[in-house]
């Protein structure tokens, strides 16, 4: 098939590419595994920030999408999207107290969900609001230790957010700690079972029935089934939506953690050899791409192997970057690129990798195209 015109040369690298074959049935697996579960899913859009994935991901059956900032928030809204969950605690400025007003009087009533951890925040947050019709979810810290109230108290924040006013409908979670070596990844998904089973009942101590028990991260949500060693912790008897982010592209993190393989894999960088050093005795041969740290991100947790992975060549490593320019090792004897070569690059964090590019490359059954990253940049 004839491509568009303004993409019939190869783009200059370096540049974000997926596969969209792959990106639909990574999508499919998930809301296939959601609905046996009885689960509702409401992906975190942070990741992808890209109206054409939060399409195919409502296509397949989501309730709605999750989002972390409220410039996330507008810039969904603005594409069209309704059901949003700002699944953070916000604390409001008097300009983003107009903002989220206006945000939330272009949604239909109760469309728009918003997280709170403290009395005073839930009070600040009702005052802000003003007549707007929201719904408010408590935050539970189920592990990780960054915000979130502790399980045993989220009943009393809960009954702070509803004396002021707010329509409070249940609790959620994010158990960051997940992304961890060993068993962090099953650890993490049986802390968020029971604090979140805690939390829901602290609301219900406090008259509150919890309609929504919102959990799950990409890393902890497929364990979340086995989460518990007596079926009260379970994620149908416990959750009702899961909020996983990374996984329609999946990243290198993913692919180290073992919550995904190499053909899950459905984003990369596509960049160039600038430079080369041939291997002797001692060391393979090494590369220096075009593609550093403002296009891969430059995030490398201490169990981590490398800055990424390189799919068509799993035995090299990216042992250091720059801004632009990524160092990557061979094993001693290996046959590596040669300069002028692209080569296919999975970032460790898909997340920062997105949100420093402008649009993505996707290569579809009808040839490629570009799709704008609509919430690039949204932090605030």
């Amino acid at each position: 098939m004839t491509m568009p015109a303004d993409l019939a040369d190869e783009p200059d690298t370096p540049y974000l590419l997926i596969d969209d074959a792959v990106l639909r049935r990574n999508i499919d697996t998930l809301a296939d595994w959601a609905a046996e579960q009885g689960l509702q899913v409401r992906p975190h859009a942070k990741t992808h920030k890209c109206a054409q994935v939060a399409r195919r991901q409502l296509d397949a059956g989501a309730a709605g999408l999750s989002v972390a900032t409220l410039g996330e928030a507008e810039a969904f809204a603005e594409a069209g999207f309704t059901e949003l969950f700002i699944a953070y605690p916000l604390w409001l400025s008097p300009a983003k107290t107009a903002r989220l007003r206006a945000l939330a009087g272009r949604l239909p009533p109760h469309a728009l969900r918003i997280g709170v951890d403290s009395a005073a925040g839930a009070r600040q947050l009702a005052r802000g609001l003003g007549e707007a019709a929201v719904d408010i979810l408590v935050e539970v810290d189920s592990g990780m230790h960054r915000s979130g109230v502790a399980p045993a108290e989220a009943g009393a924040v809960a009954a702070a957010a509803r004396d002021a006013g707010l329509t409070v409908i249940g609790v959620f979670t994010f158990p960051g700690h997940g992304y961890g070596p060993g068993d962090a990844r099953e650890s993490a998904a049986r802390e968020e079972m029971a604090s979140l089973a805690q939390a829901a009942e602290s609301l219900r101590m406090h008259g509150i029935e919890p309609v929504v028990v919102s959990g799950g991260s990409s890393p902890t949500v497929a364990l979340a089934a086995r989460a518990g060693a007596d079926d009260t912790l379970r994620p149908g008897a416990v959750l009702t939506e899961i909020r996983p982010g990374v996984y329609p592209f999946n990243d290198a993190q993913q692919l180290e953690l073992g919550a995904c393989h190499w053909p899950d894999l459905a984003l990369v960088a596509v960049a160039t050899v600038v430079s080369t050093v041939a291997g002797d005795r001692q060391s393979g041969p090494q590369l220096i791409l075009d593609a550093g740290s403002k296009v891969l991100g430059a995030d490398r947790p201490g169990w981590a192997t490398g800055f990424g992975r390189l799919p068509d060549y799993p035995q090299a490593r990216l042992t250091a970057l720059s801004e632009h320019h990524a160092t990557v090792r061979f094993p001693r004897g290996a046959v590596a690129p040669g300069l002028g070569e692209q080569v296919r690059v999975v970032p460790n964090h898909v997340c920062t990798a997105v949100n420093l590019a402008d649009e993505l490359l996707v290569e579809t059954t009808g040839g490629r195209t570009r799709w704008p990253i609509i919430a690039r940049g949204a932090n605030r």
